[in-house]
């Protein structure tokens, strides 16, 4: 079924003329798109979506931790809990146009769309613009949402010091984005997130809708391997005590775990770096970083448990002193069957192709679902690319995913 066909569709026209609006905001000279969280480029993104929001007829609310809410309300639906949309306009550094900002967006065109159809929601629905999910200027990810569900304290995070070393309550104050209410103010009688697949699957299997049923644990750590430095060309091979080839097994072992889980688990060794790092001298020091991501929680501590008896087991074995902190965990997220169900009966009623998914990267719906029954709803990313310039998803798979979201919550929200 064509769009045009569609008795009830969002405006196609204006959410792409908005996500190409929005896309501008923070190129540089070279056309590299950054909004890092509270920085100039990202008020300059948030002053624009604050204007679409009050041209849309919302109320607009910010929170602490810079959290933005548009809500629709009526005078008969004031005191329910709303229907909440969204996710965020924050970027990586050199990133692509989509990621998150569509799910706000969309957010938008629903709500407006059934402003213009008349219809009369039993509850308010409200679109958010969550502050700092990339996690790039501050740590951790995904910080506004956490705030906002109760997993980290609104005053520890404004006094994050970010990678430049300023202060996110400071740079929020900076910007104007320092809000007055407190984080959970608005209780969510439910939470959907429109979203980019940032992966292949949905777009080499040729399918228009993920509904995403889950969302993966993720397990951050930092390893510190310490050997002896000594010469490349006179330390015999047996006498070594190389920091290097130790993470080096590391990586390899991760590896092999990890093609041994069917694909369930996935590991990477994202950043490393050794000491003194010359080119005749065996390392003394290797520093690297472990990403462990399992959708199921016995099985993600089952890889966190073999990791460390590895680790016991190789710094034996090489003679070297190994260390681990821990840098973020995660638990895995079950989303609501109910919601996961009406986007499956929401693809089907418009004739797109559906398939239940696990998410592989973390998003602001798995820190709303500590307070709501939360879902997801994924849209193709042409070759599997995020977080990159080449990000790329068809028009007509951007204007589909608006308009399952807008069944979806027409279904939650009892319209009149």
């Amino acid at each position: 079924m064509t769009v045009t066909n569609l008795k009830q569709s969002i405006n196609s026209e204006r959410l792409l003329k908005r996500l190409q609006d929005l896309g501008r905001i923070g190129l540089d000279n070279d056309n590299k798109r950054t909004r890092l969280a509270a920085s100039d480029a990202d008020k300059a993104g948030r002053d624009r979506l604050i204007v679409w929001m009050k041209e849309d007829g919302l109320e607009v609310e910010i929170d602490r931790i810079g959290n933005i809410f548009g809500i629709w309300y009526s005078t008969e639906n004031r005191n329910e809990e709303p229907i909440l949309l969204g996710s965020h306009i924050d970027t990586v550094i050199n990133a692509g146009m989509y990621d998150g900002c569509y799910g706000v967006l969309s957010g938008l065109e629903v709500i407006n769309t059934l402003q213009k159809k008349g219809v009369k929601p039993s509850r308010p629905i409200a679109v958010a613009a969550f502050t700092n999910e990339e996690g790039v200027r501050y740590q951790p990810d995904m910080m506004g949402s956490l705030v906002y569900a109760g997993g980290l304290s609104v005053e520890d995070a404004l006094k994050t010091v970010g990678s430049d070393g300023t202060l996110l309550g400071e740079e929020l104050e900076r910007i104007g984005y320092a809000g007055t209410k407190e984080p959970g103010f608005l209780k969510p009688y439910a939470y959907i997130e429109l979203h980019i697949e940032q992966g292949p699957i949905l777009d080499k299997e040729g399918i228009s809708i993920g509904a995403v049923e889950n969302l993966q644990g993720i397990s951050w750590q930092r390893i510190t391997i310490e050997g002896i430095a000594n010469h490349a060309g006179t330390t015999p091979i047996v006498m070594r005590r190389d920091a290097g080839l130790a993470a080096a097994r590391v990586i390899t072992y991760l590896r092999d775990r990890a093609n041994a889980s069917n694909g369930q688990t996935v590991a990477t060794v994202g950043t490393i770096s050794f000491k003194p790092n010359a080119v005749n001298v065996v390392p003394s020091l290797a520093t690297f970083t472990v990403d462990l991501r399992n959708p199921n929680e016995q099985r993600l501590q089952e890889e966190e448990q073999a990791l460390a008896n590895y680790l016991k087991e190789l710094a034996a074995s090489e003679e070297v002193s190994i260390s681990s902190e821990q840098l973020a965990r995660f638990s895995p997220v079950s989303f609501d069957e109910n919601i996961v169900k009406l986007i499956e009966q929401a693809a089907s009623k418009l004739e797109l192709h559906s398939k239940r998914m696990t998410s592989g990267a973390g998003h602001d719906a798995q820190m709303m679902a500590r307070i709501c029954p939360s879902a997801m709803i994924f849209v193709p990313s042409i070759e599997g690319i995020s977080h990159n310039p080449k990000e790329a998803t068809n028009d007509s798979d951007l204007i589909a995913g608006a308009n399952v979201l807008l069944d979806v919550v027409n279904n939650l929200a009892g319209n009149k």
